[in-house]
C-alpha cells in the first residue's frame, strides 16, 4: 500500500530486495527518513496522526505506534495540549541510517528516474506559467520570492520557496498541472507533499534563492525556454540532498 504513494503505482517485486516486517516498520521508516533529508525540520511538528493516516493509507494505530517509536528512539517530542503535538527533535539518531538505507537504497534507480522526470515536468511548468502569466500572477510570485530572501530560519525558507512554486504553478492556470507537480513531489519524499531541505545549510538556500530571482524574472519577461532552463537546474538541489543523505549513510556502512 505504501509503495504505491511512494511509486505512484502498483509496486514492483524487483525494486525491495529488502522488505520490513510490518506496516509500523515501514512507517516508521519513512519517518525516520523523511527526517533525516528535512522534510520535517528541527522544531518543526510532524503532520497530525488523523493527517498521517491520509498521507501514508495505513491505519491510526499503524501510524500511532510508529510516532511512538520514533519518541523513544528520541527523535522526536510529544507535547500535549491545544498546541501539541510530535515535534522534531533532530535530524539524524542512530536509527536514521538504517531506516535509510532500507527506504532510499533499494529504490535508489527509482529516485534517480523521478529526479529525471521531475526536472522535465518542473521545466514545462515554468515554460507554461511563462507563456500564461497573467499580471495578478506576478504578486504572489514577488510575496513569496521575498519572504524566502528574508528568511530567518530554514522552517521559514521551506515554507516560502512552497509558497513560490505554488504561486507559479498557479500561473499555469491548468489545476491539473499544478496536481502532477503536487504528486511528483510526494514520490520524491516518502509521500509526503514537502520539499526536501537538508540540514539547514545554507549553500542550499542562497542556490535556491537565486533560482527563485531567476525563475521569477524568466516567468515575468515572457520568456518560457529560459524559464524551463532555470526550474529544470533549480528543482536538482532537492535531488542533490537526497544523494547526499544516501552518501552519507554508505560512507557509515563501510567506515
Amino acid at each position: 500500500m505504501l509503495d504505491r504513494v511512494l511509486l505512484g503505482g502498483t509496486a514492483s517485486p524487483s525494486l525491495h530486495p529488502v522488505r520490513v516486517a510490518s506496516a509500523v516498520d515501514e512507517v516508521s521508516d519513512r519517518l525516520l527518513t523523511a527526517i533525516a533529508v528535512g522534510d520535517f525540520l528541527p522544531g518543526e511538528r510532524l503532520p497530525t496522526e488523523r493527517e498521517l493516516t491520509g498521507l501514508l493509507r495505513v491505519s491510526r494505530p499503524t501510524v500511532r505506534e510508529a510516532v511512538g517509536r520514533l519518541q523513544a528512539l528520541g527523535v522526536i517530542d510529544i507535547r500535549r495540549g491545544r498546541n501539541g503535538g510530535a515535534f522534531v527533535r533532530d535530524s539524524w539518531s542512530e536509527s536514521s541510517a538504517a531506516a535509510v538505507r532500507r527506504t532510499l537504497l533499494p529504490r535508489r534507480a527509482e529516485f534517480e528516474q523521478l529526479f529525471d522526470l521531475r526536472g522535465l515536468v518542473e521545466g514545462m511548468v515554468a515554460a507554461t506559467a511563462a507563456r500564461r502569466r497573467r499580471p495578478e500572477d506576478l504578486e504572489p510570485m514577488r510575496e513569496a520570492l521575498a519572504a524566502h530572501l528574508g528568511a530567518s530560519t530554514p522552517r521559514e525558507e521551506q515554507a516560502a520557496d512552497s509558497a513560490f512554486h505554488q504561486a507559479v504553478c498557479a500561473a499555469t492556470h491548468n489545476p491539473q498541472i499544478a496536481r502532477l507537480s503536487r504528486d511528483l513531489l510526494s514520490r520524491i519524499s516518502l509521500g509526503f507533499p514537502i520539499e526536501p531541505w537538508g540540514k539547514g545549510e545554507r549553500s542550499h538556500h542562497h542556490r535556491a534563492g537565486e533560482g527563485h530571482t531567476a525563475l521569477y524574472e524568466a516567468v515575468a519577461a515572457g520568456e518560457p525556454e529560459r524559464a524551463e532552463e532555470i526550474a529544470r537546474s533549480h528543482f536538482m538541489i532537492s535531488a542533490e540532498m537526497i544523494r547526499e543523505v544516501l552518501a552519507r549513510v554508505q560512507g557509515e556502512e563501510t567506515a
